[in-house]
This record gives C-alpha cells, sequence and structure tokens, in this order.
C-alpha cells in the first residue's frame, strides 16, 4: 500500500481528484486530496492564504498520514499546486518519498529562477475570464472560459464538476519560491506532462522539466485536467511511481 497525497490547482479543490482518489482506494491505497485553506473563501481568508501556510497545511497532512503507519508517500500537485509541492519539500523533505507534478509548475534552484519566469505562457483570453474579488485579495475565473482552457477533453460525466471553480488568493502565486539542492533537491520527483494542455503547452511543461536536471518524465495524452479526462491513465502513472 502507498499513501498519496493531492494538492489542486488554482480554482479548484480537492474534489477534483475523486475520480482518481476512488480509483487508488478501489486498489488498495490511502488517498487525501483535501481543498487548501482561503479557497472560495471572503476577503479575510482569501488574504490568509499563503505560500507558507499552504506548505504548513500540506506538511501537516502528510505527517498525519505518516503516523497512520501508511507505506510510501507521493505528495502530488497539479498546476499552481506544484509551488506547494516545491515549498512543503524545501521546508521538510523527509515528510514525503517522491513529489509528483501534473502539469505543473516546477520552479527551479535559484540560478534558473530568471529563465523559469521568461518560460511561463501568457494567455490573454484565459485571463479575460478573470475578475478581482475581495477588493483584490483574490480572483474568480468564469466557468465557461475556464473549461475552455483546463479541460476541453473531459467527457460529459464531469462538466458540472469541471466549471466548479472557486476564488483563488493572489499571495501564494505571487510569492517568490527558492528551492535548493540540499532540500527540495534531494526528494526523488517526477513530472507527469500532458500533451494537450492548454494551459501549460507541451513546450513550457518540457522546458520547465529542463531547468530542474534529474526529472523523472510520464507522458499523458491529456489535456490540463487528466483527473477528469483520463483519470484511470493517472492512476497508473501515480501507482507506477511505488
Amino acid at each position: 500500500m502507498a499513501t498519496f497525497v493531492l494538492i489542486h490547482g488554482a480554482f479548484h479543490g480537492g474534489w477534483c481528484f475523486d475520480p482518481v482518489a476512488e480509483i487508488l482506494t478501489a486498489r488498495g491505497h490511502l488517498v487525501s486530496a483535501p481543498t487548501l485553506p482561503g479557497m472560495g473563501g471572503d476577503e479575510a481568508a482569501l488574504r490568509a492564504a499563503t505560500l507558507d501556510s499552504w506548505a504548513a497545511f500540506t506538511l501537516a497532512e502528510c505527517r498525519r498520514l505518516r503516523e497512520a503507519g501508511a507505506g510510501p508517500l507521493v505528495l502530488t500537485g497539479h498546476s499552481r499546486g506544484g509551488i506547494v509541492l516545491s515549498a512543503a519539500a524545501e521546508a521538510d523533505p523527509a515528510a514525503m518519498d517522491r513529489l509528483a507534478y501534473i502539469c505543473a509548475l516546477l520552479v527551479p534552484e535559484a540560478s534558473r529562477r530568471e529563465q523559469l519566469n521568461a518560460l511561463l505562457p501568457q494567455h490573454p483570453e484565459l485571463a479575460a475570464g478573470g475578475s478581482l474579488v475581495g477588493n483584490g485579495a483574490g480572483i474568480a475565473m468564469d466557468p465557461e472560459i475556464g473549461v475552455q482552457f483546463f479541460g476541453q477533453n473531459v467527457p460529459a460525466k464531469y462538466a458540472a464538476e469541471a466549471r466548479r471553480l472557486l476564488a483563488e488568493p493572489l499571495a501564494p502565486l505571487a510569492t517568490p519560491l527558492i528551492v535548493t539542492p540540499e532540500r527540495w533537491g534531494r526528494v526523488p520527483r517526477t513530472y507527469i506532462e500532458c500533451l494537450q494542455d492548454r494551459v501549460m503547452a507541451i513546450g513550457h511543461q518540457r522546458a520547465m522539466v529542463a531547468l530542474s536536471p534529474g526529472t523523472d518524465v510520464v507522458t499523458l495524452d491529456s489535456d490540463h485536467s487528466p483527473f477528469y479526462s483520463m483519470p484511470e491513465q493517472l492512476a497508473d502513472a501515480l501507482e507506477a511511481l511505488v
């Protein structure tokens, strides 16, 4: 048995991993897919959300499951969740056995940070679907515009869930993240690239991986939401890591 802690990306909640969590649980694994604090909250909740607080929340969940006597722990993050993974691993690399980035932001060591900034894609159409909320503490996304980028291949049975988007706190993504080879770098990591991603195009994904040598790569022919578009294949990819 293995343990999977699944961290969602921007505008999402832990429920987005439900299809994958059901598969992994049925195979005998322990799965936790929490919703990060502050997501969809009022102004106070949005402002209280920081990258450090999200990393601490994630580490608390990892430690709780460690104490339950679970097997190897894979800390997994989707999209923006990648920075949460990296921050958590930098803070306590002993809390997990492997990191898995699902078409996620993969921040390299400091010496390559400027190269990463030049790689991040710009999406005027996606940005047009966003609107500030909570007096500028967060941003909400129009579900119809969001789904065109996040999940163009999502099956009809998951259409409602794919449109369930929450207001995203602005502070975490705006916080500089520094990772080091001695801490974050010592945790084995895998990048699950998604070929049909419209948010983080495959070229951008591969360029990020190239800035972090030593990252294993798994390929899925998926859009930005493989947890809906191909949950079985994503479950297979995660299970193979242990």
